[in-house]
C-alpha cells in the first residue's frame, strides 16, 4: 500500500462492533467469506457485495491486481453512487 502512498501501519481487522453497525448506513462486503458470514444487518442498512479476488498466498502482484480494483471500485462509488 506503501507503493501508492497509503499508510495501514495502524490498521487491524476487527469484529464489527454491533453498536456502528446499528449506526451505519451502508455495508460493503468485499470477498465472498466475508458476504458470506458478515453479521445479519438491520433492515435499515443497505449491505452490498462487491466480488473480488482474495489474493491470500498468492504473488505479490495478485496483491496489487485486487488494490487496483478496490481502488477503482471505490472512485466509481463516490462518483456515482453506485
Amino acid at each position: 500500500m506503501n507503493e501508492v502512498n497509503i499508510d495501514i501501519t495502524n490498521q487491524t481487522s476487527d469484529i464489527i462492533d454491533a453498536n456502528i453497525l446499528n449506526s451505519a448506513d451502508l455495508v460493503v462486503t468485499l470477498c465472498s467469506h466475508a458476504d458470506a458470514v458478515c453479521p445479519s444487518t438491520p433492515p435499515h442498512v443497505n449491505r452490498v457485495h462487491w466480488g473480488f479476488d482474495d489474493p491470500a498466498g498468492k504473488e505479490w502482484s495478485e496483491f496489487q491486481r485486487v488494490r487496483d480494483e478496490i481502488g477503482e471500485r471505490i472512485k466509481r462509488f463516490s462518483e456515482t453512487g453506485e
